[in-house]
């Protein structure tokens, strides 16, 4: 279901690194917007938000810093208590399904940035790109703080979620949206669920001075003034709640893209599949909301990229906001991206994608 598409978006806001935003393709879950600048130009790159409640203007520092250098695209989610309940559910099948259409919108030669939550569809998309040799798949993909394997080194959530029923979240989480809103009926992940969550983790943050409260109370993000780190962490949104249980349970309780469980509309992911697609990964080493190992162990699961194609890195004395936001992202981890990127201009060449499944609406 397509809906019409309006020239301009005001998902992030102004910046000196772009002249507007344009939606390049809009859908009642999500919209894929351009970040259009007066010299445009280098490597197209799709940076991909992750669902995790958060507006996408927490992720102002990565996108900024990665506009001014590349043809930048940005994959962000609407707001599901605005979706009316005629444009059909959304699980973890349709994230992983907006993902893929992302990147055949784009066409060959796109760069992909995932992080945290979106790492997984991100990762899983190109999986099934490259089972088929669609040239549509990433030609790089860069995963930073993503949840791919949660048996390895457990967080505090990870641990939460496995001793919880589905039942039982669902009857604490998830509530139907009220009349109020153009969502009405559709159950989501409430936003007051999500902030009494996001207000425990800043009290423990709080009392051992965390990298979260240190960003609260002195920001070093590209623009503490115009887009404040703070208002932007508690500024959440509904999730889809058949998407929150989904992911509750084949992520957090199966790891199920990691043992090789994990389907997409009947069909088995394998990772092993992805050969072209060069892969860099970067965490925290700090991280406390995926911590080392659940990310870089997509070095071992992707068996199929050769060695000299994919690379992991552990960031000293970094968290996981760090990994987008503020000096260490400035420092460390944006040169990081911009050098890959540039190492890895086209794939070899592979055959003609065969015929692709319509994606479940």
């Amino acid at each position: 279901m397509e809906l019409p598409i309006r020239a301009e978006s005001d998902v992030f806001g102004p910046s000196p690194a772009w002249d507007r935003e344009r939606i390049v393709a809009r859908s009642p879950f999500a919209r894929l917007i351009q970040l259009e600048r007066g010299a445009q130009g280098g490597p197209v790159v799709l940076v991909v938000c992750p669902l995790s409640g958060h507006r996408p203007r927490l992720f102002f520092d990565l996108v900024a810093g990665l506009a001014s250098d590349h043809d930048l695209h940005v994959l962000a989610w609407e707001q599901a208590n605005e979706v009316p309940l005629a444009a059909g559910p959304f699980g973890l099948d349709e994230n992983v399904g907006y993902v893929v259409d992302g990147f055949r919108q784009l066409g060959r030669g796109v760069h992909a940035v995932a992080l945290s939550q979106s790492a997984l569809p991100a990762l899983a998309a190109t999986a099934l790109l490259s089972a088929r040799g669609d040239p549509a798949a990433p030609e790089t993909l860069t995963l930073l703080g993503g949840k791919l394997d949660t048996r390895i080194n457990p967080a505090r959530i990870d641990r939460f979620a496995r001793a919880h029923s589905l039942k039982w979240l669902e009857r604490h989480a998830v509530r139907p949206v009220p009349a109020s809103h153009r969502g009405c009926g559709r159950r989501v992940y409430s936003r007051e669920a999500q902030l009494s969550a996001l207000g425990g983790y800043f009290a423990r943050q709080l009392s051992r001075s965390g990298e979260l409260f240190r960003k609260i109370v002195h920001d070093d993000g590209l623009d503490p003034t115009g887009h404040p780190f703070g208002p932007a962490f508690f500024n959440v949104i509904d999730l889809p709640g058949e998407w929150f249980l989904e992911t509750i349970s084949l992520v957090y309780q199966a790891s199920a893209l990691a043992t090789g469980a994990l389907c997409w509309q009947g069909e088995k992911i394998d990772l092993s599949s992805i050969r072209n697609t060069a892969l860099l990964t970067i965490e925290g080493e700090l991280d406390d909301i995926a911590p080392v190992g659940q990310t870089g162990v997509a070095q071992e699961l992707c068996s199929g990229i050769p060695s000299g194609r994919k690379s992991n890195y552990v960031l000293p004395g970094s968290g996981h906001f760090g990994l987008f936001h503020g000096r260490i992202w400035r420092e460390q981890v944006l040169p990081r991206i911009f050098g890959f990127v540039r190492a890895f201009p086209r794939s070899p060449a592979i055959p003609p994608a065969t015929h692709w499944p319509r994606r479940a609406t």
